[in-house]
């Protein structure tokens, strides 16, 4: 049976410029015909990474790294041997696990890893530092790598499991040249939009040279930067089941993973241009819905914009439209066995529409709950 958790946010931000396009100016989107504020799953899907590992959610040894520069990570690893023969051994590792590194000590593309896989790698160099070429023969990488026995080649490649890395469970990982190790994802994040139409602003400012001479009038610099204030919805949901695939059957760092989500997503706030603007909000509510069917958004419940209006927030006005279309869009789509879960600082939720929670440590130990007898029921 499937097993879906999803999140759904209102959260305003003041004026910042959180998420930047090519030009300089904050992301957008035309939605319901009306031009809407945007911030990318991309960077909310970095923010909530950074979150977990700020607020320290898990252990580092179950958390990625996303680089260029593994081989950097593994010098750094088995520290202590001459560089130049270690860099050699690493090359031809990385090679037989099919990973190539360029001249300049970088792999071609950015990796999405553990970091027991990291350390798997160099366990592998440390177990098998004999058998390895240290590039005294001037063999190429591709006859070094060839000249391996197969049981090496074959662990090389078998450290590329995951390593149970949460966050590499959560968004998932491609390599185009090894789709063996890729990775679907088990968590879905959408692009965050405004509920309500917005306008792009212009601040015009200038910096004063403290050092100016006398006769020097005017700034010592002018500019502009556009930003806008915006009422968010944002929506991820996390297939339960796939995350404990993902994790390799471990059921228990799963559950830990939804209650780590749980706060991260929410903790997370994009770092564009916040020494400018200081938009540190947190979400206005919070709500968190188990559901059997299918995922079911509901950023449909603001194809026609909220309206802004003197007696009521932006905030409470989008809770309140939250609410409403997703009793329209339960009574067809949904099953007896969704339940909601939400955290409403606006009181515009309804009071019978789920099981209401004290704090975001609450929240997310629920949530927990949740997926764990989920599981249970699921099988």
């Amino acid at each position: 049976m499937s097993l879906f958790l999803e999140f759904h946010l209102i959260q305003n931000f003041a004026p910042s410029n959180l998420n930047r396009d090519d030009t300089g100016a904050p992301k957008d989107a035309i939605f319901g015909g009306q031009r809407r504020a945007r911030v990318s799953s991309q960077c909310f899907k970095r923010a909530v990474r950074l979150a977990a590992s700020e607020h320290a959610l898990l252990s580092p040894e179950h958390r990625g790294v996303r680089t260029k520069k593994l081989k950097n990570l593994l010098l750094e690893r088995l520290s202590g041997r001459n560089a130049e023969e270690v860099g050699a051994k690493i090359d031809v590792a990385l090679a037989a696990a099919g990973l190539k590194v360029k001249d300049d000590g970088k792999t071609e593309y950015l990796l999405f890893l553990g970091e027991s896989e990291i350390n798997g790698f160099a366990a592998l160099i440390e177990q098998h530092w004999d058998a390895l070429p240290n590039g005294s023969d001037k063999k190429s990488k591709k006859e070094a790598k060839a000249s391996l026995p197969a049981d090496i080649v074959k662990q090389a490649k078998s450290v590329l499991d995951g390593g149970k890395a949460v966050d590499v469970a959560l968004f998932g990982r491609m390599l185009a040249d090894l789709p063996a190790v890729n990775q679907h994802a088990a968590c879905q994040v959408a692009h965050a939009i405004s509920t309500h139409r917005v306008e792009r602003e212009f601040d015009y400012f200038t910096a004063v040279d403290d050092r100016g001479d006398e006769d020097e009038a005017g700034a010592g610099m002018i500019g502009q930067v556009e930003f806008n204030s915006a009422t968010l919805y944002r929506y991820a949901v996390l297939d339960v089941h796939k995350l404990l695939n993902n994790l390799q059957g471990d059921n228990e760092l799963t559950l830990s993973a939804v209650e780590a989500f749980t706060q991260a997503f929410v903790r997370a706030v994009p770092t564009g241009k916040q020494n400018s603007f200081a938009a540190h909000n947190a979400p206005d509510f919070i709500g968190i819905s188990l559901r059997r069917a299918a995922p079911l958004s509901l950023a449909n419940a603001f194809e026609k914009p909220v309206a802004p209006r003197v007696d009521s927030a932006l905030t409470e006005q989008s809770v309140e439209r939250l609410a409403t279309y997703e009793d329209k869009l339960a009574t067809v789509y949904g099953t007896p066995e969704d339940r909601w879960l939400y955290l409403d600082l606006t009181g515009r939720w309804p009071a019978g529409k789920g099981e209401a929670r004290p704090s975001l440590g609450a929240l997310a130990e629920s949530a927990r709950e949740l997926a764990a007898a989920g599981l249970e029921v699921g099988g």
